[in-house]
Formats: structure tokens, C-alpha cells, sequence
């Protein structure tokens, strides 16, 4: 069972995302907060598999809690629960390593996708965002997107599969039941995409496959 804390200022999003999640036998809902403090206690005393964390709560924000969660424990990712137009937030937020970027007003399921791979060492990218943010780097470099393209050309057709997956949400373990292969080829794999994408994480990897058009 994936254990999740929500914080948000608005109850209505509150009520509206244990809602969506109470749907799923695999997802509980452990705890809600109002804003970053309460949202801190609460990961400190329950350590949620999960935290959904509104980029713009009451300080400290969403992005100041993913920012400090390893000093509190190992065990939560960080999900952002954004809107459509907190372009500036995404980017802070892939600094932090955060491990989901749900809209508020996207498809519900986008949001037990988002929980479910962040649960298992995955990333999910909203497709509209990862949109957004693949034009924004068209529009604003030109020379560095061509140089995206031209590294993932280097990438090897089974590479170009498993980041296609990645980009999906799908974990390491997923990856390999869809391919057929052993979870710790997909982790090979992985680190190699990592290498040649110069990425650090999954939630980068995915962005450029979204620059690649393999999603």
C-alpha cells in the first residue's frame, strides 16, 4: 500500500484529490495539511511513501518542502500539484528532484499515475507540461535542442525503448516486463540514457524524450 500526505491551501483540492485516490486499492491517503509547516510535521511523523505538495501553499511552499525532504527522511518523493501557467515553478521543481508534475486540472487518472511511479523510485511528467516545456526550449535555444536531438540519435534502439518508457512513469521493474528483460539490464540501461542525455534524473530523461518526439 502507497501511503500519500496532500497539502494544499484549498480544501476543495483536498477533498478532491483523497477523493480521486480513495478510488485505488493500492493508494491510501494518510494525512492532509494546510500549508508547508503543517505538511513538514506530517511527513516527519508518518513518512509517506507519497508527499502532494502545492507548488504555492502558505511558506514554506511546495518547493521548499521537496527541497528539504532528505534532511527529514529517505523514504518520501515529492509530487507537485501545479497548474498549467507555474512554468517558473517547474523549473525550480526539477532542481529538487521532484518526482511528479500533475496538473490540478488534467485527467484524474494523471494524478494516480503520477503517485504510483513516484512510489517505486519512478517520475512522471505531465504531458502538457512536458509540452510546455519542450517549446520553451525550442523557442529559447535553438543550438541546445539541435544538440538534444543529436545525442539521442547516439542512443541505441533498445536505449530509445527504455526511455520511452521511462518517460511513461513506468519503473525500472516495469520497464522490464514490457521489454522482456531483467530489471537490472533496465538499470543498465538507465544509467547509460543518463549518460549520454547528460541528465541526473528520470523527470530530465523524460523531458528529453518529450524533445525526442518518443512520447
Amino acid at each position: 500500500m502507497t501511503t500519500v500526505i496532500v497539502a494544499d491551501d484549498d480544501a476543495g483540492v483536498r477533498a478532491g484529490v483523497r477523493a480521486i485516490l480513495d478510488t485505488t486499492s493500492d493508494i491510501a491517503v494518510v494525512g492532509e495539511a494546510a500549508d508547508g509547516t503543517d505538511a513538514l510535521r506530517l511527513i516527519a511523523e508518518l513518512t509517506p511513501d507519497v508527499a502532494l505538495l502545492d507548488v504555492r501553499m502558505p511558506a514554506p511552499d511546495g518547493l521548499e518542502v521537496a527541497a528539504t525532504l532528505d534532511t527529514i527522511n529517505s523514504v518520501t518523493a515529492a509530487v507537485i500539484l501545479t497548474t498549467f501557467d507555474d512554468r517558473e515553478y517547474v523549473d525550480a521543481a526539477l532542481r529538487a528532484d521532484v518526482r511528479g508534475f500533475p496538473l490540478k486540472a488534467s485527467d484524474p487518472y494523471e494524478l494516480v499515475v503520477a503517485v504510483r511511479a513516484a512510489s517505486t523510485g519512478g517520475a512522471y511528467l505531465s504531458p502538457r507540461i512536458a509540452s510546455m516545456l519542450v517549446s520553451d526550449i525550442r523557442c529559447r535555444d535553438t543550438v541546445t535542442n539541435t544538440e538534444v536531438r543529436d545525442v539521442g540519435s547516439r542512443l541505441t534502439s533498445r536505449e530509445r525503448d527504455v526511455l520511452r518508457l521511462l518517460a511513461h512513469g513506468l519503473t525500472n521493474r516495469q520497464i522490464g516486463d514490457q521489454l522482456h528483460l531483467a530489471e537490472s539490464s533496465i538499470k543498465t540501461h538507465v544509467a547509460s540514457i543518463f549518460l549520454r542525455l547528460d541528465t541526473t534524473n528520470r523527470v530530465q530523461a523524460a523531458i528529453v524524450a518529450h524533445q525526442l518526439g518518443l512520447v
